[in-house]
């Protein structure tokens, strides 16, 4: 079959892309209705799970109101934290807007639960990056890591394959105060952990150390099944709401869920000793963070619908994708090894293209904080950097991975991807062939 060059534009929404592209992509979206309508299935389970918390822990409009000073008697706070809580599973939760990324919730997390003398091990190999400087595997000493303070560190690396060493964990975990799982991938190509995987891993933890405290980094994976790891036994999980639990309305926080002593020691360590959740103001964030709740699960299902066909197309253009699209999904990620420097650039500066918001700039690579490697990051959100809205990012090394994720409507993460696509095709980084 000869490759084609000549460009044939079709008109789609106002849209100027490339007809065999618009070809591919109904093959692709027709091949992907069985795991769409699955998608649908839990997102409507886990609405109602969220309207019930709401309904129990009774949300009153007062509750969205915000408080000021030291945000004594913040009901709206405290009802908040509850919904959170019911909705996972949890005994309780601690949801703040002061929580300025996940990594910042997961270091308050580590610093609560953790002190000198003690062991942390990682059972899912080396954490994300931003986490390697909180641990202190990377970065220069006495900088305030974990390991300044004298907390010592292990980690169970991964099978060839990518899944869990069940026999290591089982060896490593004697003895350690903290077994810590990374739900998602991260910048690797290793599956992402699924409820069942991460039942398996906390039951072999716990049979080994019974005492150990298993902590979840459940970044980009909320909702996406229908229950969360506090359900398999994991003691705290922690999460941005930037991402999934956001619903890509939420400004700006982070949330910790677990296990109530775990949350109460996680509370000391953001605020202060004695006090820790009774205090902290809400100001004007309460309202966006209930609403950002209650969407999430028909947004997730957006985002998860966004990355199914991501992969189906991807895979129909010869693009090897993380997930593959039988795979199960445990999180909105999708890693398309874009096999050079260039497919990286144009596909990520074609998804910013695609973006709601700043379309107009072309993201480069710089040296963001926390990472080893230049990253590139395609994020055109209402909210900066807001990766449940549809977002792009890759660190500019091998095997030169593109990490997709988001989309706040189907419609629009489905048009962001084909304008991706379209960039690469007129850059000559994606050859088409008649369909």
């Amino acid at each position: 079959m000869a490759e084609i060059f000549d460009p044939k534009p079709a008109v789609t929404g106002g849209f100027n892309i490339e007809e065999r592209i618009l070809k591919i992509a109904a093959k692709a979206e027709a091949a992907c209705e069985a795991k769409f309508m699955e998608i649908d299935r839990t997102a409507r389970y886990n609405g109602e799970k969220v309207l019930k918390a709401f309904i129990d822990n009774r949300v009153s409009e007062a509750c969205m109101n915000g408080s000021s000073g030291y945000g004594y008697g913040d009901m709206g706070r405290d009802t908040l934290d509850a919904v959170f809580a019911q909705a996972f599973g949890a005994e309780d939760a601690l949801v703040r807007h002061t929580f300025v990324s996940g990594t910042h919730a997961l270091t308050c997390a580590l610093f609560g639960i953790l002190r000198t003398g003690d062991t942390m091990v990682s059972l899912t190999g080396t954490p994300y990056d931003t986490l390697e400087e909180v641990i202190g595997i990377r970065g220069g000493g006495n900088n305030g890591s974990l390991a300044d303070f004298g907390v010592k560190y292990d980690q169970v690396d991964l099978l060839p394959d990518g899944k869990p060493d069940i026999a290591e964990i089982f060896r490593k975990v004697k003895g350690a105060k903290v077994a810590y799982i990374q739900r998602s991938r991260g910048y690797a190509l290793r599956p992402t952990l699924t409820i069942d995987g991460i039942a398996e891993i906390v039951k072999a933890a716990k049979s080994a150390n019974p005492n150990v405290i298993v902590i979840v980094d459940n970044c980009y994976g909320e909702f996406t099944e229908k229950t969360e790891p506090v359900s398999v036994g994991a003691d705290l999980i922690i999460g941005s709401l930037i991402k999934n639990p956001g619903g890509g309305i939420a400004h700006t926080g982070g949330y910790i869920a677990g296990g109530k002593k775990y949350v109460e020691q996680c509370a000391y360590r953001l605020t202060c000793v004695g006090m820790g959740k009774e205090v902290g103001c809400s100001l004007t964030e309460n309202k966006p963070m209930y609403q950002g709740i209650f969407y999430a699960p028909d947004v997730v299902a957006n985002a998860l619908k966004t990355a199914v066909f991501t992969t189906e197309i991807m895979n129909m253009l010869g693009f090897e994708t993380y997930p593959k699209s039988t795979d199960p999904r445990g999180d909105i990620i999708t890693a398309v090894l874009m096999k050079n420097p260039d497919n990286l650039t144009a596909f990520i500066q074609g998804i910013q293209k695609g973006s709601p918001v700043d379309s107009f700039v072309a993201p480069e690579a710089w040296d963001m904080p926390g990472y080893d490697s230049q990253v590139i990051m395609a994020a055109g959100a209402f909210n900066n950097g807001a990766s449940i809205e549809l977002s792009a990012d890759a660190p500019i090394r091998e095997p030169y991975a593109a990490y997709v994720q988001g989309g706040l409507t189907y419609t629009t993460g489905r048009m962001g991807i084909l304008i991706a696509l379209q960039e690469m095709f007129e850059r000559k980084c994606l050859k088409l062939f008649d369909v």
